[in-house]
C-alpha cells in the first residue's frame, strides 16, 4: 500500500497534520500583503480635488449661457459677484452654488470613503485646501482664477458644517446690510477662525491640521481682495447688483 503524502502547505494543499496546518498558517502571515499608504491615498485626493478646484464655473457658465466672459468685464474676477454684473441672476446664482459645491465635495468624498485608505484630519485638510488653490490657480484656464469666497465656505462646511453655516451667514448678513460683496467676504473670513475656535473647542484642543489649513485659506482669502480693502478705504468699491457696462454691450469672448 502507497503512503500518502501530506499536501504541500506553500502550494496552498489541504494539511492533513495539525503542524502542518500550523506552518502552512505561519507561511501565509510572512507573505507580504499590499495596503495602501496613507500618503499616497492623500497625495491623489489632493490631486483630484486641485483639479475638480480647477474648473472655473464662472467661465464655464458665462459660455453656456451665451454671456461675455467674467474676465473681460467688471473687476475681472472669475466669480459669481462678477457674473451678476452681467445681469443674468440665474448664471450668477448657478456660479455660486457650483463654485461651492467644488469645494464641498472633495473634502465630503475624502472624508466618506478615505477611512479606507487612512486619511485622517491632515489628510482632509489637504484636500481642502488644495480645492480651494485648485479655484485661485486653475491647471484648466492658465492659472487666472477668481478668489475663492464660495470654494472656501464650500471647504469649511464639509470640515465642520456648522462653521460652513456661520460663514455662509455672515457673508450673507453683511452682503444685504451693506451691499458690497468684498467686505462681506472679508468679514466672514475673519469671522471663520474665531467660530472654529467657538464651535470646535479651544484652539488647543481643536483639529489643528484643520485649523492650520483654515488659517492660511483667510491669509489667501485676504491677499486676493487686498484691491477691494484699497477701494473700499476709499470709497470706490462696487456694490452688489451694479451692472457692468462692458458686459452689457460685449458679445460673448474667450480671451487667447
Amino acid at each position: 500500500m502507497l503512503a500518502t503524502a501530506p499536501a504541500d502547505p506553500v502550494r496552498g494543499g489541504r494539511p492533513r497534520t495539525a503542524q502542518a496546518a500550523l506552518a502552512q498558517s505561519a507561511l501565509q502571515e510572512e507573505l507580504p500583503v499590499p495596503e495602501s499608504t496613507p500618503w499616497v491615498a492623500a497625495a491623489v485626493a489632493a490631486l483630484l480635488a486641485y483639479l475638480v478646484g480647477s474648473l472655473s464655473f464662472a467661465v464655464l457658465v458665462s459660455r453656456v449661457m451665451g454671456l461675455a466672459d467674467p474676465r473681460t468685464y467688471g473687476s475681472g474676477n472669475p466669480g459669481a459677484t462678477n457674473v451678476l454684473r452681467s445681469g443674468s441672476k440665474a448664471a450668477a446664482l448657478l456660479t455660486l452654488l457650483l463654485d461651492g459645491l467644488k469645494g464641498w465635495a472633495p473634502v465630503w468624498a475624502s472624508a466618506r470613503w478615505g477611512s479606507n485608505w487612512g486619511l485622517a484630519d491632515g489628510a482632509l485638510a489637504c484636500v481642502g485646501l488644495a480645492a480651494f488653490l485648485g479655484h485661485l490657480f486653475p491647471v484648466w484656464f492658465r492659472f487666472r482664477g477668481g478668489k475663492g469666497v464660495a470654494t472656501a465656505a464650500g471647504v469649511m462646511l464639509a470640515w465642520v458644517p456648522p462653521l460652513g453655516l456661520l460663514v455662509v451667514f455672515t457673508w450673507v448678513a453683511v452682503a444685504l446690510t451693506l451691499r458690497y460683496s468684498s467686505l462681506a467676504a472679508i468679514v466672514a473670513a475673519l469671522a471663520a477662525p474665531l467660530g472654529y475656535g467657538w464651535l470646535d473647542g479651544l484652539w488647543w484642543e481643536a483639529r489643528l491640521p484643520i485649523a492650520a489649513a483654515m488659517v492660511a485659506m483667510v491669509a489667501l482669502l485676504l491677499w486676493r481682495h487686498a484691491g477691494n480693502i484699497q477701494r473700499l478705504l476709499a470709497g470706490q468699491e462696487s456694490r452688489i447688483g451694479e451692472r457692468s457696462r462692458a458686459a452689457k454691450s460685449s458679445p460673448p469672448q474667450r480671451p487667447g
